[in-house]
């Protein structure tokens, strides 16, 4: 499949996923021991299953998106999972993202994104490296708000000791 034709179909996946309701379970908006998410309503009296109107929508095959891009990542590349370097090396970078699994902890994760970074690889949920400098650069703004309310103070206090 062609780019072109890949990102068309990605636009109009998002466009169905803007229309398609939020499907609820039967009565999880009732009672706090039955969880929101979906399962198929099966009661022979049930009014969603038999489908009457004001009552949730469910579930059906006109709600899904595009045969081609389905479950593909929204810059259209196929999602992999990856817990360790080696499985780092598996992904290919022209087709395939990588995303690092969450019980994954600080070390291993620093070894999976320099590996990364040397195979060109983008990671989606890389985690917010912070520069250790930030601390300073907001003592020293704080510094010179400081001072230059002072240097305020001080100007009002010159132009009333004028007048």
């Amino acid at each position: 499949m062609e780019q072109k034709e890949k990102k068309r179909l990605l636009k109009v996946r998002a466009r169905i996923s803007k229309k398609r309701p939020h499907f609820k379970r039967f009565e999880s908006w009732r009672f706090v021991r039955i969880k929101d998410q979906w399962r198929k309503p099966r009661g022979i009296d049930n009014k969603m299953r038999t489908e009457l109107q004001g009552w949730p929508k469910s579930v059906k095959i006109g709600y899904r998106g595009p045969k081609a891009v389905r479950g593909l990542h929204s810059s259209g590349m196929e999602e992999v999972m990856v817990w360790n370097a080696k499985d780092i090396a598996k992904v290919d970078p022209e087709t395939q993202v990588a995303r690092i699994g969450g019980t994954v902890g600080g070390k291993k994760k620093e070894t999976i994104l320099a590996k990364a970074e040397e195979l060109k690889i983008r990671i989606l949920n890389p985690g917010v490296i912070e520069p250790e400098d930030d601390f300073e650069n907001l003592d020293d703004e704080e510094e010179e708000e400081e001072k230059s309310e002072e240097n305020e103070s001080e100007d009002e206090e010159l132009e009333e000791d004028d007048e």
